[in-house]
């Protein structure tokens, strides 16, 4: 069995590739002469490309609750903060094909560096960021975030800071909590279960379901940043345990 997870999972890795260059390379030409939602939209189609690839080829499917907690397409200037479980690439891929808004990803530079996908990224509004210069990187999550939030753009980020394994929790850094302060914008908690299907640091992906659940918008008017990532955190991980049980032995949802 786990040699024809490992046959599926290498066919979806040729569709990604055979499918990123292209369009990677089209996305570069096509910022030559449009920016902004267009481009992104654009853009976002290979993204729904690997994930329809991943549902297709590796039986991985996704149900999503809570989108009633999210502004719609018709407030379009309504901006908030979102902050989400990181267990694999699938729900980075996945996000931004479900959300009415525009995203921006909070994301390490080196990103950048991978061929067709990161050279398609850098052409976005998102914030690239060099998390070795701490106050460099905040400054500049601060700066393009406040003049993103102001256009409408959701900014997004991994509170844990990197994918972490099926069942295991991260240290929740503030940097959403502070963004959201700063920017006073409500801060959305989201639980994601992906690491049933396409475990972290790993390219064997499994038939499955995800689970993704969007939280209630949480105020960050008055809030010290601390104490509401506290309050991100734990919501996040009791919906992690209610979802996904199994991987929490022992321990209450």
């Amino acid at each position: 069995m786990r040699g024809f997870w490992a046959l599926r999972s290498l066919l979806f890795v040729i569709w990604m590739a055979a499918t990123v260059a292209p369009w990677g390379s089209l996305m570069v030409v096509l910022s030559l002469f449009m920016r902004g939602e267009r481009l992104y939209w654009a853009t976002m189609v290979w993204l729904r490309l690997a994930i329809w690839g991943a549902r297709v080829i590796c039986g991985v499917r996704h149900r999503v609750h809570g989108l009633h907690h999210l502004p719609t397409v018709a407030q379009r200037r309504q901006a908030v903060v979102l902050a989400a479980k990181h267990q694999s690439a699938w729900e980075a891929f996945a996000f931004p094909t479900l959300m009415p808004h525009p995203l921006a990803y909070v994301f390490k530079r080196e990103l950048l560096w991978v061929p067709f996908f990161g050279w398609a990224m850098g052409r976005l509004d998102m914030i690239h960021i060099d998390r070795r210069k701490r106050n460099q990187a905040w400054a500049r999550v601060a700066t393009q975030g406040r003049q993103l939030a102001a256009q409408g753009v959701w900014v997004i980020m991994f509170p844990e800071g990197t994918r972490m394994a099926r069942g295991c929790r991260g240290t929740y850094k503030n940097g959403a909590a502070r963004l959201a302060i700063d920017c006073g914008l409500p801060i959305v908690p989201i639980a994601a279960t992906s690491g049933r299907c396409w475990p972290a640091r790993s390219l064997l992906l499994r038939p499955g379901l995800v689970d993704i659940s969007i939280g209630p918008p949480i105020d960050s008017s008055g809030r010290q940043s601390d104490e509401l990532m506290r309050e991100v955190e734990t919501w996040i991980e009791a919906e992690m345990r209610r979802l996904d049980p199994e991987a929490y032995p022992g321990q209450a949802g």
